[in-house]
């Protein structure tokens, strides 16, 4: 199995796990310092490492009317501010091919979205710039076809790739988390992540957003940690109720504590 390393952090699937966490979109400066004060306490409770994670732009809204960010040139900026002030490294979701290596200049993580995971363009992209990359599978894929998205990568000599569970389309405006795609995934020799957050999304079903069941975060991650994984995503927000997007499925910053040391104890089980 390969290991992936972010600066001093190493990713893989027999070593504690990661946390990858953060606002679902960058909203200012200060915001964003803000929640990155409250993960790393939360983090350093429990001796967790961890990514930043805040998006630039969120380009897959549900309706024109969504909140989609700072834009790329101030989303860069915070993100980079955030990474010197915190010595933390940053992870940003990428949806072009020409934000790869404008993106790369500021992240140690590239994101690709679940949509744009078969995108051949993008991953070509991202692959070249070398940097990590954090393949989100599709909700509209089997995890076993996510071996193509591991080649297309291959192809431009980077494997630094980890793939990403975040759920299954199950219906009209539901997911599903099917717990085998970890082990399935990690058949392609590359850590896993679990994304806890946007598998309990309801895509679509607030009618011009989307809806979610955050209660569901905690009893999905603990799954996911059972079964085995390197990294676990989740997304927060000191007021998710009021966030400009994802804020039924994001956990309160407030509860990341105790939430972080019930999910390392549930880890070190698994891997002790």
């Amino acid at each position: 199995m390969k290991t992936v390393t972010v600066r001093d952090i190493k990713i893989a699937q027999n070593l504690p796990f990661v946390l990858i966490a953060g606002p679902c979109q960058l909203e200012s400066l200060e915001h964003a310092r803000m929640m990155a004060t409250g993960i790393a306490e939360a983090c350093a409770a429990s001796g967790i490492q961890w990514v930043f994670k805040a998006s630039y732009d969120k380009a897959n809204r549900s309706s024109l009317s969504g909140e989609r960010g700072l834009g790329m040139e101030k989303g860069l900026e915070v993100l980079n501010t955030i990474s010197e002030e915190f010595g933390v490294p940053t992870i940003t979701d990428v949806h072009e091919p020409w934000h790869c290596a404008k993106a790369a200049e500021v992240c140690d993580i590239l994101q690709i979205p679940a949509f744009l995971c078969r995108q051949t363009d993008l991953l070509l992209a991202a692959g070249e710039t070398g940097k990590a990359l954090n393949v989100k599978k599709g909700q509209f894929l089997a995890p076993w076809d996510m071996g193509n998205a591991v080649k297309k990568i291959e192809s431009t000599g980077n494997q630094n790739i980890m793939l990403c569970e975040r759920g299954t389309t199950f219906g009209y405006g539901q997911l599903v988390s099917d717990m085998r795609a970890l082990p399935i995934m990690a058949e392609t020799g590359y850590p896993t992540v679990f994304d806890a957050t946007h598998s309990v999304q309801m895509p679509g079903s607030k009618g011009t957003s989307t809806g979610g069941q955050r209660e569901f975060v905690e009893p999905l991650a603990r799954a996911a940690l059972a079964v085995g994984t390197a990294a676990v995503f989740i997304e927060t927000h000191q007021d998710p109720d009021n966030a400009p997007s994802d804020g039924p499925n994001m956990v309160p910053l407030a509860e990341m504590t105790a939430l972080l040391k019930r999910l390392k104890a549930y880890d070190d089980l698994t891997k002790g």
